[in-house]
């Protein structure tokens, strides 16, 4: 792996306490690749081989039975995936892909099972990183079992204008299809969602959202931290 690409790994919290040793040691096994759009990386139930991390652009992770298919996530720079099945040396549960020109590295899993069995800091970060995703399992089934549909939706979109920067005009990061996969709809009902949230303020026109009366908004949405803040 070229050695440019070190500071944004070593900037992740996963990596940012271990020896420089081990790090290293890391990095060697390491390496770097440039992906076009829609390039399957990984299918759900192969062999665990390698830690990911997005360095550019961005992957979804998906799953499919029966025919169906669902979107689970979208990971953007600088972030790992998918740890939990690296450190159990587990077949992924998801499979990936690219959804535009992505610069992805490989950790071999062997490697990084070595370093955490030796690296006290480290093992603890991977803990760490573990238990947050477990939290955001948890807040994520909570929002499919306890909100209607169109709950789910209004929460959704608060949560995405905070996360770019809280102005009442933002775009959504992500397809509409991907977006209705993500909160358990058709993208036929996402379609009505949109039109039913016009009477709280909503209006889309694309991939482009406006939020003309935030308190109205919300007042139905009934945000909670302990479903809707994913960074605790």
């Amino acid at each position: 792996m070229p050695e440019s690409d070190f500071p944004d790994i070593r900037g992740l919290h996963l990596f940012a306490d271990m020896s420089d040793e081990n790090f290293l040691a890391l990095m060697r096994g390491s390496y770097v690749q440039n992906f076009p759009p829609q390039i399957e990386l990984i299918e759900e139930g192969d062999p665990s081989d390698f830690l990911h991390i997005v360095l550019s652009g961005s992957v979804e992770l998906f799953s499919s039975w029966n025919n169906r298919e669902t979107s689970m996530a979208t990971v953007r720079p600088v972030s790992t995936f998918i740890l939990a099945a690296t450190i159990k040396d587990a077949p992924y549960l998801m499979s990936a892909r690219t959804l535009e020109k992505s610069r992805v590295a490989l950790i071999p899993s062997q490697d990084v099972r070595g370093v955490f069995d030796i690296d006290a800091k480290f093992a603890r970060n991977v803990v760490t990183e573990l238990a947050q995703c477990y939290r955001s399992v948890v807040k994520n089934t909570k929002d499919l079992k306890l909100r209607t549909s169109l709950e789910r939706l209004a929460n959704y979109l608060l949560r995405q204008q905070r996360r770019t920067g809280g102005n009442p005009d933002f775009e959504l990061p992500i397809e509409k299809r991907r977006v209705a996969s993500m909160l358990g709809m058709t993208p036929e009902n996402l379609s009505r969602a949109f039109k039913s949230l016009q009477s709280y303020g909503v209006s889309v026109d694309g991939n482009h959202v406006t939020i003309s009366d935030q308190k109205d908004l919300e007042k139905f949405a009934k945000p909670s931290p302990l479903i809707d803040d994913y960074s605790t």
